[in-house]
């Protein structure tokens, strides 16, 4: 049976980038917002979410992500029942995607929000990456071309480190990708051992 490894961290810490580097390294990895989001085309995740949120977050009937994300992203009850819709449909596809690779030793579910949305309990190993605050900040207003007072209102919406590490297996600092990548390849080598 395959061991499930949780990968997660919080915004700009570099996560994504850890998880592409597992994935070159043979091992698959599901990368959860990814999925999310194609999972939210889906006609009846569609109607789900235009029943609970009107008709303004649909256009030429598709999502308007902008208007969802500006209505979600500073109001938690709001953002808790989009979760409601969207992660017991993630959490369905990831276990069949887990059935499809069971013949790997190891597979890595890639999470933003592993604990926040209780999908940790369903891993082996949870591993979080982790960066200064500042370089978060600065890696996404890079990425998202945004500004530092929204990175900060998107950062109060997750867990913090502290809280993620005090939950954690592994502890990955991500400050140079060089030194992370060591951190990982030497995490794995423990992982692949029965």
């Amino acid at each position: 049976m395959s061991k499930i490894i949780g990968l997660t961290g919080g915004i700009g810490s570099g996560k994504t980038v850890i998880a592409n580097y597992i994935k070159s390294l043979g091992i698959p990895v599901y990368i959860a917002d990814d999925e999310a989001r194609k999972l939210m085309e889906n006609p009846e995740i569609v109607e789900a979410i235009m029943h609970e949120f009107g008709t303004e977050v649909i256009h030429n009937g598709a999502l308007n992500r902008d208007i969802l994300a500006k209505l979600v992203f500073n109001n938690p009850v709001k953002l808790q029942s989009l979760n409601n819709i969207v992660h017991p449909r993630v959490k369905k596809h990831f276990d069949s995607w887990v059935y499809n690779h069971k013949q790997y030793p190891l597979l890595v579910k890639e999470a933003a929000i592993l604990f926040e949305s209780g999908s940790y309990k369903e891993c082996t190993y949870v591993i979080t990456v982790t960066a200064p605050l500042e370089i978060r900040i600065q890696r996404v207003i890079q990425r998202d071309k945004t500004d530092k007072e929204s990175v900060l209102k998107r950062m109060q919406n997750q867990w913090t480190d502290q809280q993620k590490i005090a939950k954690s297996d592994y502890v990955i600092h991500n400050v140079s990708i060089e030194e992370a990548k060591k951190q990982v390849d030497k995490i794995l080598q423990i992982l692949k051992n029965p």
